[in-house]
């Protein structure tokens, strides 16, 4: 095997083994590595650099809506996470905690938080007296820890990147308005930025937020073994977090009420969805409106004569590219360029520039995209102009590839047998009529693997029978295995 060529023959093949391709590809892209602390990983600066551009487009989003940035502590203490039993009980598996400060045993442990609505809710007591205080719209950039059993990069590991907002309301209307617009903030956010079609909906019961009302989510299939992954959630948690946290007010008529809250997070296991949404047998194809590098230049020579001119013509390039993308010129002399190709393909770059002899002499470079393969020759002079128009083209044509293998993969069914057949054939969302009741939905968990997604927002106008028991059922739902 050439050395040029074992970036990509050395990956697994992605439809044979698609967790072990995944976890290849995370590691030669140098987008994160091994970590000595169990369950944790090192975000390497690539794949930091991809995360970053992700979250300066949510938090432009975020921020547009009226929300605010702040920061809460990462400790919570025990007596505090402990007001609110559902919400407790449902992380308790998850959460990790300091017991010894320095040389000394803490007097009550500390939990680290695996989300922050118990160290946030008090804060929010303590700032509102009067409907004036109210909305209170803030978010926080920063990480959370869950004991993760089976830790995968980006998509579960011990200790995470996310955003978590947090926002206390009047009304259960302002609640349910706000819980509803971010998640649209989310589902336009991983679509138009990511590439990556959702289904939104709501939680059912048994798979909702602890301590929530109502949780609604966006669902995106992955590619492989076509499994869900839930993208983001939003919760409207009604009063429940203000009656137990004292977050009380004076409305318009003198009278005292229990705040609305709700919450609502993105993490960076979307670095994941782009993973393997996006990927195939070459590694990575990076959406280019988050791509860390949208350009890369690959100066190409032979002879030393030919040198001076090729870097000139290179440097024409990216000085006429770097006010249009962000733009990277590979300039190593201890790679061949067939190396730096398929190193560059790895790393999913969407367009590559090739500058050899033949380009200097007319006028010209030889692109190359990273979704088709698809090569041709642009003049310099046009090379700016076109650009722009030729990334776009990239961020729609991997939308519409990944559109496509969700409406391919999800179908309709009203078997319980062909559900258990699709589900162990890795075969995609199946869609059926369900009843509502949990005994359905856990039977199906339990010798299926599968869960409810959600329960789409898009819904039939006519009634069907629940694909488990066959009662009459008023609701379609998503089933699929996830991450």
């Amino acid at each position: 095997m050439s050395d040029e060529r074992k970036y990509v023959e050395e990956l697994s093949d992605v439809e044979d083994d698609f967790d072990r391709w995944y976890v290849e590809v995370v590691r030669r892209a140098e987008l994160a590595d091994e970590s000595p602390v169990r369950g944790t990983r090192v975000v390497r600066p690539y794949g930091f650099a991809l995360w970053e551009n992700m979250q300066a487009e949510l938090d432009r989003r975020i921020k547009e809506t009226g929300v605010q940035n702040a920061y809460f502590p990462l400790f919570i203490p025990q007596s505090m996470l402990a007001r609110e039993a559902e919400h407790v009980e449902g992380f308790a598996p998850e959460v990790a905690w300091v017991t010894r400060g320095g040389n000394k045993e803490l007097e009550e442990p500390w939990a680290v938080r695996p989300t922050s609505e118990a160290i946030i809710c008090p804060m929010y007591a303590r700032w509102v007296q009067s409907y004036r205080d109210l909305p209170i719209l803030i978010n926080q950039w920063n990480s959370v820890v869950r004991w993760e059993e089976r830790p995968r990069a980006f998509l579960r590991s011990l200790e995470f990147l996310w955003q978590e907002g947090h926002t206390a309301h009047a009304t259960l209307e302002e609640a349910e308005e706000r819980t509803r617009l971010m998640l649209e903030v989310y589902r336009d956010f991983v679509e138009t930025e990511l590439a990556v079609p959702v289904i939104p909906g709501r939680k059912t019961e048994s798979e909702k937020f602890a301590g929530a009302l109502r949780t609604y989510t966006i669902e995106a299939m992955m590619g492989g073994k076509k499994w869900a992954l839930q993208s983001g959630t939003s919760h409207n948690l009604g009063d429940h977090f203000g009656r137990v946290f004292g977050i009380e007010f004076l409305d318009r008529n003198g009278e005292r009420r229990y705040a609305f809250n709700t919450s609502w997070g993105l993490s960076f296991r979307m670095v994941g969805a782009v993973i393997m949404v996006h990927g195939d047998d070459r590694g990575l194809k990076l959406p280019p409106r988050v791509a860390p590098i949208q350009v890369v230049i690959v100066p190409i020579w032979r002879k030393e004569s030919e040198r001076e001119a090729v870097e000139a013509a290179v440097d024409r390039v990216r000085d006429a590219l770097l006010p249009v993308a962000r733009v990277f010129v590979d300039r190593r002399d201890d790679k061949t360029p067939g190396w730096k190709f398929n190193e560059w393909e790895l790393k999913g770059v969407p367009v590559r520039l090739e500058i050899g002899p033949r380009d200097v002499a007319n006028d010209q470079v030889t692109l190359v995209r990273r979704d088709t393969h698809e090569k041709q020759a642009i003049s310099i002079t046009d090379l700016a102009g076109r650009i722009t128009e030729i990334l776009d083209d990239i961020q729609a044509n991997l939308f519409a590839a990944a559109s496509r293998m969700l409406a391919e993969n999800t179908v309709e069914i009203d078997s319980y047998d062909v559900l258990k057949e699709r589900v162990a054939a890795n075969a995609g969302f199946s869609r059926a009529y369900w009843c509502g009741s949990e005994e359905c939905e856990d039977r199906v968990k339990a010798e299926t693997k599968a869960t409810i997604r959600c329960i789409p927002f898009d819904q039939p106008e006519a009634p069907g029978r629940c694909l488990v028991c066959g009662e009459a059922a008023q609701q379609q739902v998503i089933w699929a295995r996830a991450y």
